[in-house]
């Protein structure tokens, strides 16, 4: 599917609207993944945005990286912060050597005030399993999940629940997980768990934020 430009706050958040039920958020998705990416994107002082993409195998190994540097093309605004990063992230991709199995974002999927954040816009573009995982909170409402890892409670929002607040370390704050693409949220929350064997965020992320910074 082909990246839409929007002009306007209103026609950004139509686009959402309308690729919002192309998002699929039924299939379970795959349970062994070989090859994982992920995806962040740094903002410089002089307008310009670095999407970095790093590729790591089923042992947490990096096989590939790549960034891609340019200005941003849409305003700052909440919610829309999509409209900024995937340009820079779709480049990015586009120069991997490699087709991941999984995209792990550093944001939100469902857990998003119209259900259609960049895990879920950036699944439904490349047609790859996806999900979000974002460090702070952002819409809804969850109780404190237990201090042990992988103890994790339900972002509510509207009465539906979004993502869940998932413990990926003992005594440190949760991560913030929501389906994207192509990913149940049960399978996204053993995925992550899986891609954070050490650290508070999964290894894609924690080192796409590093590339992206560098």
């Amino acid at each position: 599917m082909t990246w839409d430009e929007p002009a306007t706050v209103a026609e950004a958040e139509a686009i959402q609207s309308r690729l919002r039920p192309l998002a699929d958020l039924s299939s379970e998705g795959p349970a062994e993944i070989g090859l994982t990416a992920g995806l962040d994107v740094g903002y410089a002082e002089d307008g310009t945005v670095t999407g970095a993409v790093v590729v790591l195998d089923a042992s947490l190994n990096v096989v590939d990286r790549a960034v891609a540097r340019e200005r941003a093309r849409f305003p700052y605004v909440p919610g829309l912060f999509a409209f900024r990063e995937i340009p820079p992230l779709l480049t990015a991709l586009s120069r991997l050597s490699v087709t991941p199995g999984l995209l792990v974002c550093d944001g939100y999927g469902v857990a998003h005030p119209r259900r259609f954040g960049l895990a879920c816009h950036l699944g439904v573009l490349t047609g790859l399993p996806a999900i979000g995982v974002a460090k702070t909170a952002f819409v809804g409402t969850h109780e404190t999940p237990a201090d042990e890892r992988g103890s994790w409670t339900p972002i509510v929002l509207d009465g539906e629940t979004v993502g869940r607040a998932l413990r990926t370390r003992t005594g440190v704050k949760p991560v913030y997980v929501s389906q994207g693409h192509r990913m149940s949220l049960d399978n996204a929350c053993a995925q992550v768990l899986r891609l954070a064997p050490e650290f508070r965020l999964p290894e894609p992320i924690r080192l796409a934020d590093r590339l992206s910074r560098t």
